[in-house]
């Protein structure tokens, strides 16, 4: 199958990460889980889950992921910090902060899972982190152990 002839899976992500199937909500989160687990960025950029042998691509608004809360943690053990995102798949990880980036509407995103994916967040997410980001002579950085990561700006 050439990816041209990959049908709609007729599901939509919209920019706060909700699902929607046929324009009704789904709401069984152990669904959601199932196809982020399943979902690949195909060649062309477009977001396909891959269920046994049949493939469909899923319409997104923006991102399939979203950070939906962060939490600075401070591990005394190693000295060490790190900000824990919370995803709309119901999983956790350590921001890597050299991938964050500003896009239109001063939207703040990351890569994720393993960087293969963008990531937008939401807006408390982003006051959230926005608590520890620093600004200097014009340029924003996040401060983490150590190092100053500078928050750029990508085209779309």
């Amino acid at each position: 199958m050439i990816e041209n002839d990959i049908p709609p899976c007729l599901i939509y992500i919209d920019k706060e990460g909700r699902w929607f199937h046929e324009g009704i909500e789904m709401i069984h989160r152990e669904f959601i889980r199932a196809f982020y687990e399943k979902m690949e960025i195909d060649s062309s950029g477009r977001y396909i889950i891959a269920w046994g042998d049949e493939l469909c691509y899923v319409e997104v608004e923006d991102t399939p992921f979203v950070v939906q809360r962060v939490v600075f943690q401070n591990r005394k053990q190693d000295n060490q910090a790190s900000y824990i995102l919370f995803l709309s798949n119901d999983s956790r990880e350590d921001l890597r902060p050299d991938t964050l980036f500003i896009r239109k509407e001063n939207v703040l995103y990351c890569k994720v899972k393993n960087q293969r994916f963008p990531a937008r967040f939401t807006r408390a997410a982003y006051y959230e982190l926005g608590e520890y980001i620093e600004e200097e002579n014009g340029v924003y950085y996040l401060p983490l152990n150590g190092s100053r990561h500078v928050i750029g700006e990508m085209e779309e």
